[in-house]
């Protein structure tokens, strides 16, 4: 809390006003009445409260910005802020047609949208509204072909003679509504720049060239949908001559721009084609002639021929000017391709053989580009442009008045910001037009302009309230008439400065005239003005002010309140006189719904903590307490070590302490060290390692945390040995297993083999008395009983097919020795055996009979496919021994048969 001081720069340069260093516009107008204050800027109010000044104030106090007037007490009832507005008195829409559809009149299509507006503009608030352009399909053309007829272009006109229905052709691919017209030019017809002498007036040309009279400019042709008509009268013309190089086509452009009626111009697109192969005159040539008035912008024509040569003016009359010119005077007319918007130049051949392909050109270049241009704006206004063209394209300043590269039937947007400053004289509406270029359309603007306050129409004339009628009362205030003074106009302007009034002015008898703080002007002290508007002197003497009350944390009345007469007026719940002091207890509420937790008391809205043991601004920390180490270790670990369950949320949870990293234990703060209570923890992270910090609150309420930067980690386990013993543990039971399983299958096959030998030993057959079902379900039974062998293996049996042999085959078999006519015989074949899980196929054919039993004689034809090879055929050789030695056993010998 400070105590008042006195004023000095740097308490100014504090004030918790925003002080520009330009200055507040509505207080630096110093506005005497409603209407001055508006005028200051978009932000300048009036209030019109007749209470609202303060003693020592002046009039002029009423006018400052709108948040200034509120804070200081006016309502917004009582305060004049006048706005424009803008009115669309035309809207039709841009013309939706295509080529070929229902033709309408020229002054039907519409290219630019809106066509009339009002605006309403106060000073220094923009009105702004969009414009809608779009290039209209199979839009009417005029064209009118102005040509040079000078004796050098003489090869040009032969060519030209066609150009008429040439040129309707290929202009119909752009618009069914074409016209084209023919002028033709050729000098002054004056000294020097043609012979006047008798002969010379009839034939210029020498020789027994036959030449035309010269003429400054003619027209030929009116403008016409008859091709073979300008055909025609092409042809008629002649060439004529002259005697300096310039040509005066600038005079012909003139009259080809204001004779309208004579051209046969319509409110469409307005081509000129200006063909030469020579330069032009300069301003001031014609004094040669004795030609010293300049042009009077009519049209002279009479009988279609220019009678008024000695005058001189280009204009721009929405005619779009292709300059086709010869390469040698490019560069010149290029030149003036720039001072004259909406004109093209193309290089002519030297024949004009190729005019038709720069005209196509020409015409789509110019009709590709709009460009906004205005009519003299009056005084004060400004126009702003903002382009929005195809492709998203956004432009400003000069570059928002254009578009380029639009095609037929593309629309483009403007957006236009009208702005005034001040009030045009008289405040009288204003008309102003806006239109492309090289287009008849336009938009009319009507600029309307709020000059005064809408309280102004209520003003009171000679009212009594400002002094027996010296004054108009208007807008809470008096505006007094010529010769008067004083805030209700009671002073002549002749008495101002007396020994009697300046005594009114004087506090307590002092010496000092209005506090050294303001004038006294007719017996009132009207106090000065502060460089920074927001500061003011007030009082009957000026002895108050609004910046020089106490302050705390560096602003005025602890931003809490405001300044009035060097004491600070408190805001709700604000006390203390800097008002630094909350009476709102909802800071000192602890999470437990408690004042202070309990622990302490709640001054100015900080807790007292009266608990030794507890801190924090809420007296709810205990440093010291059990379950702190716990409630912070997540933090601890994500903040130090970038690890733990908040990793994630880390810098959003666990900002609310300072981190201070340690080399090693030895390093952490100790309890006797530090004059305020410190925590050492000790806590275990998802590895198994442990980290050791200390948490502590200092004396300025401030959470540390120290924290070892390094982890406390168990030695891990020796994985060598171990994976070793893993592996070979492995091993081991694993052949354990096999031997197992080894000797489990011999004692199987010694078993198998005795049961075998004993069956044999006991076999009793009779063949002639066995039935054919019995020996073939014994066939089935050995088929299968080696079928359980051949999977012992690993070998799957996959088909089996049992037949009983043709007679054929039968006798072939009992041809062999030891087999009878009775022998029961049956054959199978077309065996398949899958090894393992891949396919290794076998295919064979084999012959069981009997021998005191049932053997298999042998396998006859086999076919490996695939993989496993070696063990098939170790397999089928195993096989292929133990079937032979079983019928070798019983025949004695081995044979194979073929089927």
């Amino acid at each position: 809390m400070c105590c008042a001081t006195a004023p000095s720069d740097s308490a100014f340069l504090s004030s918790p006003f925003v002080f520009h260093p330009e200055g507040n516009e509505c207080i630096n107008a110093n506005a005497k009445y409603c209407g001055e204050c508006i005028q200051a800027g978009a932000k300048c109010g009036w209030c019109k409260d007749p209470n609202f000044l303060k003693q020592g104030e002046t009039v002029s106090t009423r006018c400052d910005e709108l948040q200034s007037l509120i804070k200081r007490g006016c309502s917004d009832a009582m305060i004049e802020n006048p706005h424009g507005e803008q009115k669309t008195l035309k809207n039709k829409t841009v013309t939706h047609r295509k080529k070929g559809a229902e033709k309408l009149r020229p002054e039907d299509i519409t290219q630019i949208q809106p066509q009339k507006l009002s605006l309403t503009l106060r000073s220094g608030e923009p009105q702004t509204f969009n414009l809608k352009f779009k290039r209209a399909e199979d839009y009417p053309i005029d064209l009118y072909y102005l040509m040079d007829l000078s004796y050098s272009m003489k090869d040009d006109l032969e060519n030209v003679k066609n150009l008429g229905t040439s040129l309707m052709l290929e202009m119909s691919k752009i618009t069914s509504d074409f016209r084209i017209g023919f002028g033709s030019f050729v000098e002054k017809t004056v000294m020097p720049y043609i012979s006047t002498t008798p002969a010379k007036l009839l034939n210029p040309c020498t020789g027994d060239q036959n030449c035309t009279s010269p003429f400054s400019y003619k027209n030929v042709l009116k403008l016409t949908s008859d091709g073979k008509r300008f055909n025609t009268l092409v042809g008629q013309q002649h060439i004529s001559g002259n005697l300096d190089s310039p040509e005066g086509g600038f005079d012909a452009i003139m009259q080809v721009a204001v004779c309208g009626n004579h051209i046969g111009w319509r409110n469409v697109t307005r081509l000129l084609v200006f063909s030469t192969d020579a330069g032009f005159h300069f301003a001031g040539d014609g004094k040669l002639g004795g030609i010293v008035l300049p042009n009077d912008g009519k049209c002279h024509l009479e009988n279609n021929v220019y009678t008024m040569s000695h005058y001189y003016k280009l204009s721009d009359n929405n005619i779009q000017t292709i300059f086709a010119v010869t390469e040698e005077f490019q560069p010149v007319y290029q030149e003036l391709k720039n001072l004259i918007p909406k004109s093209a130049v193309g290089t002519l051949s030297a024949n004009s053989s190729n005019v038709i392909n720069l005209i196509i050109d020409a015409y789509n270049s110019l009709s590709s580009e709009v460009i906004l241009e205005n009519s003299k704006l009056p005084e004060g206004v400004t126009i702003a442009y903002t382009s929005r063209c195809k492709n998203g394209v956004v432009s400003e300043g000069e570059s928002g008045r254009k578009c380029s590269n639009i095609s037929i039937g593309d629309e483009v947007m403007f957006s236009i910001s009208v702005t005034s400053k001040g009030c045009p004289k008289q405040g009288k509406p204003e008309i102003i037009k806006i239109k492309p270029l090289g287009f008849t359309e336009e938009v009319e603007i009507t600029l309307n302009f709020i000059c005064e306050c809408e309280c102004h129409k209520d003003g009171i004339k000679n009212s009594q309230l400002c002094h027996f009628g010296n004054g108009t009362y208007e807008c809470g205030a008096c505006k007094c008439n010529e010769g008067r003074v004083g805030r209700q106009c009671e002073c002549s302007s002749n008495d101002v400065a007396t020994e009697d009034m300046d005594r009114t002015c004087r506090k307590d008898n002092g010496t000092d005239i209005c506090s050294n703080n303001g004038d006294c002007v007719c017996g009132t002290c009207e106090c000065k003005k502060r460089d920074n508007p927001e500061e003011r002197y007030s009082g009957q003497f000026c002895e108050c002010d609004n910046f020089n009350c106490d302050r705390s944390g560096n602003k005025l009345c602890g931003g809490h309140g405001r300044c009035e007469c060097r004491v600070c007026i408190c805001d709700t719940m604000w006390t203390g006189s800097a008002c630094d002091c909350s009476l709102d207890n909802s800071t000192c509420m602890a999470s437990n719904k408690q004042i202070c937790n309990g622990r302490g008391t709640c001054e100015c809205g900080t807790c007292k903590c009266t608990d030794p043991k507890f801190q924090g601004p809420t007296c709810e920390t205990c440093p010291t307490c059990p379950g702190v180490c716990t409630e912070h270790k997540e933090c601890v670990q994500c903040r130090a070590f970038g690890t733990g369950e908040k990793k994630d949320t880390c810098e959003r949870d666990c900002s609310y302490f300072n981190l201070i990293k340690v080399k090693d234990r030895d390093k952490l703060p100790q309890p006797n060290d530090a004059s305020y209570p410190v925590m050492h923890c000790k806590e275990r992270d998802a590895n198994d390692c442990w980290f050791y910090y200390t948490y502590a609150v200092n004396n300025n309420t401030e959470k540390e945390v120290h924290v070892v930067d390094t982890l406390d980690c168990p030695a891990g386990p020796d994985i060598i040995p171990i994976v070793a013993g893993v592996v070979a543990g492995i091993v081991l039971i694993g052949l354990a297993l096999l031997l197992i399983w080894k000797l489990l299958m011999i004692i199987h096959d010694r078993r198998e083999f005795a049961k075998f030998e004993k069956e044999k030993m006991n076999a009793k057959w009779d063949t002639q008395q066995m039935r054919f079902a019995d020996f073939k379900k014994t066939l089935y039974t050995r088929v299968l009983s080696i079928s359980s062998r051949i999977q012992a293996m690993d070998v799957k049996l996959l088909s089996f097919k049992v037949k009983i042999p043709s007679t054929k085959v039968l006798s072939r078999l009992w041809s062999i020795p030891n087999m009878k006519e009775n022998d029961g015989v049956i054959v199978f074949n077309e065996l398949c055996y899958q090894v393992s899980d891949n396919c290794s196929i076998y295919h064979g054919f084999g012959v069981w009979g009997t021998c005191g039993g049932i053997y298999i004689i042998s396998f006859c034809s086999f076919t490996s496919i695939m993989h496993h090879a070696t063990t098939a055929s170790v397999f089928l050789l195993t096989l292929m021994i133990y079937m032979h030695l079983l019928y070798f056993r019983c025949t004695g010998y081995s044979m194979c048969i073929y089927f």
